[in-house]
């Protein structure tokens, strides 16, 4: 675990190290128990694409199973 401090003017400043491997780009992910640092890709069309290979569904096949999954649940 790396430590870091926020400065007198709200910024945060990472290691060398951690943006050396991570890259600049962050989103701030608001959790219950404090903040998330989630890294930004330098493509995120290509990571979304990575990221969801493995999905054999087409978006419209996908939308439609999460319909009936919520009236499903609300009991429909």
């Amino acid at each position: 675990m790396t430590g870091s401090t926020v400065d007198d003017r709200g910024r945060l400043y990472l290691p060398k190290d951690v943006r050396e491997k991570y890259g600049d780009q962050y989103r701030i992910v608001r959790l219950e128990s404090g903040i998330k640092l989630v890294r930004v890709a330098d493509d995120p069309l290509e990571a979304l694409r990575e990221e969801f290979s493995d999905i054999e569904k087409s978006a419209s096949e996908l939308l439609e199973d999460a319909r009936e999954d919520a009236l499903h649940e609300a009991g429909k």
